[in-house]
């Protein structure tokens, strides 16, 4: 079984047409401006399923901060979840500082999406003040949320964020009642587990996902995830279309887990969060 936590879909207006949607959303303008940057329906995600073997994809919402342009996203989800004959399990998405994303994203559960994400800040630290109704919406419903997170250094990419690592160990501290998926390995947070009081205990209810690893970190942080945590937190996730599965694959097996832990990474970690 092989589930793909963190994939990425759009309604056919934005494919058809991305510069209609960059003004006034920065974030979107930064990441997909470039007509190079790869974009695709629920259709082609299907294809691309197929084609690497993947049973089940998170299809993830993206942050507008336009109401109308989340309200199309998130209807398109629902639409492409349910024509997809299980195959999709849909996130919807919300600009957590706008004053109608409490509203969206309860309607988004309402309308049966299985938690929300990919919640993200790319210009600023985390919000706490915005993310907490969220975090406690998902909580009470018992569903997941997945935010973009990185690691605070480094080299700089589209889609990197200023954001640190104590505000996002404060998330944690403040929602341990929250299922919070961390994309992009954390932001190596994990590595932190390692400290003797508080850290491992207040990550018990934190799970990472993989999405864009292999431009990030070497295999052996997949195993040392693994070993901090537990197999049963560490999720597949592509980032599709930005890399195929196969890559990860690849570097799972570098990173020498046994086949018990591979099995849970690549699925049924997942499958135990979203049926």
């Amino acid at each position: 079984m092989i589930v793909d936590a963190h994939t990425h879909i759009f309604p056919p207006q934005v494919l058809a047409d991305r510069h209609a949607f960059l003004e006034g959303e920065p974030a979107f303008a930064a990441i997909y401006a470039n007509p190079k940057a790869p974009m695709l329906d629920g259709p082609g995600l299907i294809k691309a399923m197929d084609q690497g073997g993947v049973d089940i994809s998170w299809a993830v919402g993206f942050p507008w901060v336009q109401e109308k342009h989340a309200r199309l996203h998130n209807d398109y989800l629902c639409e492409a979840v349910a024509s997809s004959n299980g195959r999709l399990r849909g996130l919807g998405c919300v600009h957590p500082p706008a004053g109608w994303a409490l509203a969206e994203a309860r309607r988004c559960l309402e309308m049966n999406l299985s938690g929300l994400g990919e919640l993200a800040f790319y210009d600023s630290d985390l919000d706490l003040a915005s993310l907490a109704p969220l975090c406690q919406l998902c909580a009470e419903a018992d569903r997941p949320l997945l935010l973009h997170t990185n690691e605070p250094v480094g080299h700089r990419y589209p889609g990197k964020s200023p954001m640190s690592l104590t505000t996002l160990y404060q998330l944690i501290r403040d929602h341990g009642r929250t299922k919070l998926v961390l994309a992009h390995m954390g932001g190596g947070i994990f590595l932190y587990s390692l400290l003797k009081r508080e850290v491992h205990d207040s990550l018990q209810n934190v799970w990472l996902d993989t999405a864009a690893g292999p431009f990030l970190y070497g295999p052996r942080a997949y195993a040392l995830a693994v070993e901090f945590l537990g197999p049963h937190k560490l999720l597949l996730g592509s980032d599709h279309p930005l890399l195929p599965v196969s890559r990860y694959q690849q570097e799972l097996e570098q990173a020498d887990l046994a086949p018990e832990e591979l099995e849970q990474v690549l699925g049924l970690a997942a499958l135990e969060l979203i049926p």
